[in-house]
C-alpha cells in the first residue's frame, strides 16, 4: 500500500512538472471522452488572434444583365458572371491582394487591361480556378466555410506563410547542424530538432505517413525508417503549431494509429493534407515559368502553401468566419485552367488531370470514419 502511495505521489509530482514547464496560466478542454487522454491544454498567452474581416467594398450586385465577356476581352474564366459580379469581385481582390498603391495596376496594364504581359495576372487567373476547385471539391475539408483570396493573403500580394524547397545548410559543422536541415531547432517542425522541410515529402508529392504498425513487434509488411518517422513527426508538429492545437486535437493517445478512436478532426485533417498538395502540385508549382525569381525559393521552385497559409494559428482559419458569400462565384463551378497557360516543360501530365475534375493527387481515398464524438 505504502509502495503504491509513493509510486502515485512519484507519478502526480511527474505531471505536475511537465505541466509547469511553459510558465502562465493553461486552460483545460475535455474534448472526448473521459480517461481517452483527448483534452486540449491552451496556453492563454499564445492564443492566436482572428484577424478581421475587412467589410465589402460595396454591396453584392445581382448576377443580372450583360455577361462579363460580353463587356470585357480576354475574361477566360470569369465570363459567364455578370459584368456587375465581375465588377464587384475585382473590388475585393483589390482589398484582399492587392498592394494598395498599386490596385488594378498590380495585375493589369492600365493601357490595354486585356493584356496578359503582367505575370501577376495569369498567376491571379489560376488561384481563382485553384479557389473554386477547393470549394467545389474539397467540402470534407472546407466544408459549407470556403475559402476566398483572403484567407491566404490578409490583404497582402504574397501570403505572410509560405514555403519553397530548403537549401540546406553548406558546412555540415556549422550552428545549424548537418547539410539537411536537421538538429537545430525550427519553427517550421515546432522548434524540434526534426528535419525542417517535411513539406516537400507530403505536401508536393504523393508520401503517405505511415509510422506505427498493427503488430506490436516489426514485421516484413511494416518497415518504416527512423528518416521517414522523424517527417512524419515533423509534420505532425506542423499542423499542431499551425492550427494552434495539441496532438490530441485529432488523436487518441491510447493509439495514435487507430481511426476507431480518433476525433472527426481527424479526418477533416486527412482531407486538407491532400488538398494542399493537389493546390501546390495541380496550381502552383506548374506555374515555375512565369513567377519571377523574387517569387521563388533557392532552389528555383515556386513559394507554396501549407497547413499556415490559411490557419495561421487558429483551428478554423479566420475564426471560422465564411467570407464565401461575399464572393459567391469562387464557390465554383470547376474551370478547367487554359492549356496556353502550361507551366515548364514536362507539366503536361497536371493539365490532363486538371481536365478530369475527379483526378486527386495522391489518391483521394476516403479515410477511414473515426469514432464521433
Amino acid at each position: 500500500m505504502t509502495r503504491s502511495l509513493t509510486i502515485a505521489a512519484i507519478g502526480g509530482a511527474t505531471l505536475t512538472l511537465l505541466a509547469g514547464c511553459d510558465l502562465g496560466p493553461k486552460d483545460s478542454v475535455q474534448t472526448g471522452y473521459r480517461g481517452a487522454g483527448l483534452a486540449q491544454i491552451v496556453d492563454r498567452s499564445r492564443v492566436a488572434e482572428a484577424t478581421a474581416i475587412p467589410p465589402a467594398p460595396y454591396p453584392l450586385p445581382p448576377d443580372e444583365g450583360p455577361r462579363a465577356s460580353e463587356t470585357y476581352q480576354n475574361v477566360q474564366v470569369l465570363g459567364g458572371l455578370s459584368t456587375e459580379r465581375f465588377n464587384h469581385l475585382m473590388a475585393e481582390m483589390n482589398q484582399w491582394v492587392a498592394p494598395p498603391e498599386a490596385g488594378c495596376n498590380y495585375c493589369h496594364n492600365p493601357e490595354n487591361m486585356a493584356s496578359d504581359e503582367k505575370y501577376t495576372k495569369i498567376v491571379a487567373r489560376r488561384m481563382i480556378q485553384m479557389t473554386q476547385r477547393i470549394n467545389s471539391t474539397w467540402a470534407s475539408h472546407v466544408k459549407q466555410t470556403g475559402v476566398t483570396c483572403y484567407t491566404c493573403h490578409r490583404g497582402k500580394p504574397v501570403p505572410d506563410f509560405k514555403w519553397a524547397l530548403a537549401d540546406g545548410t553548406p558546412n555540415p559543422r556549422s550552428i545549424r547542424g548537418n547539410r539537411r536541415g536537421q538538429n537545430a531547432p525550427d519553427p517550421n517542425v515546432g522548434y524540434a530538432s526534426l528535419p525542417s522541410d517535411p513539406f516537400a515529402a507530403y505536401f508536393a508529392g504523393k508520401a503517405n505517413i505511415r509510422v506505427a504498425s498493427d503488430n506490436a513487434l516489426p514485421s516484413a509488411d511494416h518497415v518504416v525508417s527512423i528518416k521517414d518517422a522523424e517527417k512524419s513527426y515533423g509534420l505532425m508538429m506542423h499542423v499542431s503549431s499551425a492550427l494552434g492545437v495539441n496532438c490530441t486535437y485529432c488523436h487518441n493517445s491510447q493509439s495514435f494509429r487507430a481511426w476507431n478512436l480518433s476525433r472527426g478532426q481527424r479526418a477533416t485533417a486527412y482531407y486538407g493534407i491532400r488538398m494542399v498538395r493537389q493546390s501546390n502540385d495541380e496550381y502552383i508549382s506548374p506555374l515555375q515559368s512565369v513567377f519571377p525569381a523574387n517569387r521563388k525559393g533557392p532552389h528555383g521552385d515556386p513559394y507554396k502553401v501549407n497547413c499556415t497559409t490559411c490557419h495561421q494559428g487558429l483551428s478554423k482559419p479566420l475564426g471560422g468566419v465564411s467570407m464565401i458569400d461575399q464572393a459567391p462565384v469562387l464557390r465554383g463551378p470547376l474551370v478547367t485552367p487554359a492549356a496556353t497557360e502550361a507551366g515548364p516543360a514536362g507539366s503536361g501530365a497536371v493539365l490532363d488531370a486538371l481536365a478530369n475534375p475527379g483526378a486527386m493527387t495522391g489518391k483521394n481515398e476516403p479515410a477511414p470514419t473515426p469514432a464521433r464524438q
